[in-house]
């Protein structure tokens, strides 16, 4: 989830399910946005190893559980909360867990501060507080996050209140160009990723 479009929402969502998947896991993929950007690879892959429906409704929340079936996981690509709010709130109401992707360049962290805010106003909606989570997205280098310029992004988010996760995605071509293209997540980022959220889940 986040405010704004362009920031990697899709392409985590599609990747992070491609790792569930290779992990043994049986996923769902949920495309909540209008664009339908994570269908659209779907086709143009000619199919994910698993199934990937459209649901762009206010009421993605009560209709999930519909399609769920015996899949383990479900991984919802939400739409810009500035565009469409009643779709990412319901889809906010549902996920357990909220992974906001995030560049780290200053423009992209001067536009958090909102974002603290729906979640608030979201988890008092939900029987259960979702967790929450920060995942650095298109970061300048792999050791950057911990001694380098995105370091400075890590801090600042924590100050923010953001809980910023372990792992982080790296500027690569891999990721950025890999849109209706077949996925392989063994040995990238996104395993490592799919990795982390399932030992949150487990340490929960």
């Amino acid at each position: 989830m986040n405010l704004k479009p362009g920031v990697g929402k899709t392409t985590s969502a599609v990747w992070l399910a491609h790792a569930l998947y290779e992990s043994g896991m049986s996923p769902l993929l949920v495309d909540g946005d209008p664009a339908a950007s994570a269908l659209r690879w779907s086709e143009l892959a000619n199919g994910f190893p698993f199934p990937v429906i459209a649901l762009p409704v206010g009421d993605v929340h009560r209709r999930v559980n519909d399609f769920l079936g015996d899949r383990q996981a479900v991984v919802l690509d939400a739409p810009q909360l500035e565009d469409h709010p009643r779709i990412a709130r319901s889809i906010m109401r549902y996920a357990g867990e909220w992974i906001v992707p995030v560049t780290p360049a200053p423009i992209e962290l001067d536009r958090m501060a909102p974002i603290l805010g729906e979640m608030a106003d979201v988890q008092s909606l939900r029987a259960e507080p979702a967790r929450s989570a920060v995942l650095l997205n298109r970061t300048n280098r792999p050791e950057a996050t911990r001694t380098g310029p995105d370091a400075d992004a890590r801090e600042a988010l924590t100050e923010r209140g953001f809980e910023v996760l372990d792992t982080h995605i790296a500027r690569l071509d891999l990721y950025a160009q890999s849109f209706g293209n077949p996925v392989q997540a063994k040995d990238s980022a996104y395993m490592d990723f799919a990795e982390e959220l399932m030992k949150r889940q487990d340490e929960s």
